[in-house]
């Protein structure tokens, strides 16, 4: 502590802003999902009363609670979404990658128009693709039915089944262009006398990717795929624009984990329970990031 105390002053105000910023929200969240907090107690806020773990029994056990009501089909979705948008957005990025990494005229160019998607918001990003998966009018479906004519009607793509693909085709497309920006970077970072070797034993190129472009993104890899994880599990802009704002409902194959807590919380007012389902949600996330952590971990010293 003496030796380093000036690099210990210079945290020390960081820390605290994290300390407020971070921590006080969660342990408030925390607090407030042992409160009857709803509309009939808002006023009183964290003074409601103290139910104890009785929100938590209504969310995981009480068959009769509204908060219930599509939470396990908003698990599976938001399961099967942050699965496939993940492995999406990384294959998307590392094929593109894989090809900017090469040497041509307008790489620079082509670079920056791929970017496009990860620059437009988010917000905006789920209205356009709102308007682009309507049935009638929308653009998926006037290319599929009145251009190319693959499909002899008009599906719908905002309801039943086709609504996870409706909003996962979506979050691929705006954060691919992150996943490839990473990669890029961590291929630029590889030696050229690694390929060349590898030339010179009479390699094919995907014995080359296998043995020495897979293992060396390895770090970048674990830095994706655990962003991928957080930011695709709390997923809420894209789909609560591309369904009025919340005053639609996504559906049963639409709704997902944010937009469930999202819809009974402030729309249906339950307050506690939907800070019980918050709580819950934070515990399995932490526990899925650091069995993540020792994964790698453990990989990296068995290298």
């Amino acid at each position: 502590m003496k030796k380093y105390s000036v690099a210990y002053y210079f945290i020390l105000p960081t820390a605290l802003a994290m300390l407020f910023l971070h921590i006080s929200p969660i342990v408030q969240g925390i607090y407030m999902s042992f409160l009857k907090l709803n509309q009939f107690t808002l006023q009183q806020y964290l003074l409601a009363p103290f139910v104890g773990f009785e929100n938590y029994y209504k969310v995981l056990i009480d068959p009769a609670s509204p908060i219930r009501i599509g939470l396990f089909e908003a698990i599976r979705n938001t399961v099967i979404y942050t699965v496939v948008v993940t492995i999406g957005t990384l294959g998307i990025g590392m094929v593109v990658a894989l090809m900017l990494n090469r040497k041509f005229f307008g790489r620079s160019l082509v670079r920056t128009l791929f970017l496009f998607p990860w620059i437009v918001p988010t917000y905006v990003t789920g209205l356009l693709w709102g308007i682009i998966w309507l049935k009638e009018g929308g653009l998926v479906n006037v290319m599929l039915v009145d251009w190319l004519r693959i499909l002899p009607f008009k599906p719908s793509w905002l309801s039943g089944t086709n609504t996870i693909w409706a909003i996962m085709i979506p979050t691929i497309w705006r954060f691919w262009p992150l996943s490839m920006l990473m990669l890029l970077a961590g291929l630029q970072t590889i030696p050229d006398e690694l390929y060349e070797a590898a030339d010179i034993d009479g390699a094919s190129p995907w014995r080359k990717f296998w043995m020495i472009t897979w293992p060396m993104l390895r770090p970048v890899w674990f830095i994706l795929i655990l962003f991928g994880l957080i930011y695709n599990t709390y997923s809420f802009n894209i789909v609560i624009m591309m369904f009025g704002f919340g005053a639609g409902f996504p559906g049963e194959w639409g709704d997902l984990m944010m937009t469930n807590i999202f819809r009974n919380t402030f729309q249906l007012w339950n307050f506690g329970t939907g800070a019980a389902t918050s709580v819950l949600l934070l515990i399995v996330m932490i526990i899925i990031v650091n069995i993540w952590f020792t994964y790698f971990k453990k990989t990296e010293e068995m290298r």
